[in-house]
């Protein structure tokens, strides 16, 4: 999911630092994009739900946290994060190199596949398949990285079109305006299952990831990430983890302690 851009702001330690201060003593604040299910979503009733968000509020719980869950603009997440407006991002974010040099990540609790999601018509049974073909992704998305690290993949395309999010994709598929879409495993299987979407996603994978959350790269925020991810692990021992995962997936996929 969810590329992040190369530029870091010098001052975001300083700025980091006086955002903290502002906050509530207790409360954890919680950055994502709400429209990502089922990770994270938001409710037609404006309640934001989703594994990601389940695991958090109990985890929270145990740590005598204050949660909240904010809705941020995807393309200053980063910004958010350094300057302490949000403590974390947990939003089936995926790890990456880039990333790491840029917060402090968690290990991985969720495998993850860049997959390549299309009409369930027979037209296209495989990436060989896409070739000369419209591909749709989300905008700043490891989606689009998966596809400019495929170069012979990419080069086969007709045109790679972005969306502001994956749902929005996955509408313009359905009524043809696109032949294809790359995006999450995880989300393209829970839209296609719950939305009784007329699509399927082809059996070959274009990259494997791992979903980490990503906190402030300072002392702080390494502090923190520890005290989550001990509690995460306490989680899955005692089989609250389980039950999150089956609750949303129907079986447990979580990769804590395995």
């Amino acid at each position: 999911m969810k590329k992040i851009p190369l530029a870091v702001v010098a001052a975001a330690a300083i700025f980091g630092l006086a955002s903290c201060s502002k906050k509530a003593e207790g409360k954890f604040v919680l950055g994502l994009d709400a429209s990502f299910p089922p990770m994270g979503y938001t409710e037609a009733d404006g309640s934001i739900v989703g594994y990601d968000i389940d695991l958090a509020k109990e985890a929270c719980k145990r740590l005598n946290l204050e949660f909240e869950a904010k809705p941020i603009d995807w393309d200053a997440k980063e910004m958010e994060l350094s300057t302490g407006a949000i403590d974390c991002i947990w939003n089936g974010f995926t790890i990456t190199a880039e990333r790491q040099e840029a917060m402090s990540f968690t290990e991985a609790y969720l495998n993850n596949d860049q997959v390549l999601v299309v009409r369930n018509d027979g037209k296209i049974n495989s990436l060989a398949d896409a070739a000369g073909k419209v591909v749709g992704l989300q905008a700043g998305s490891s989606a689009e990285e998966a596809v400019n690290d495929n170069p012979a993949f990419a080069k086969s395309l007709k045109e790679v079109k972005s969306y502001a999010d994956n749902l929005v994709a996955l509408t313009d598929l359905e009524v043809g305006g696109i032949d294809a879409v790359v995006m999450d495993s995880v989300v393209a299987n829970y839209a296609i299952t719950t939305g009784n979407k007329p699509l399927v996603v082809v059996s070959e994978s274009l990259a494997k990831e791992g979903y980490g959350i990503g906190f402030r790269k300072d002392e702080a925020g390494a502090a923190l990430r520890d005290k989550f991810w001990s509690t995460l692990e306490e989680m899955a021992k005692d089989g609250t983890i389980a039950e999150i995962s089956t609750k949303w997936f129907g079986s447990d996929i979580s990769v804590i302690g395995k």
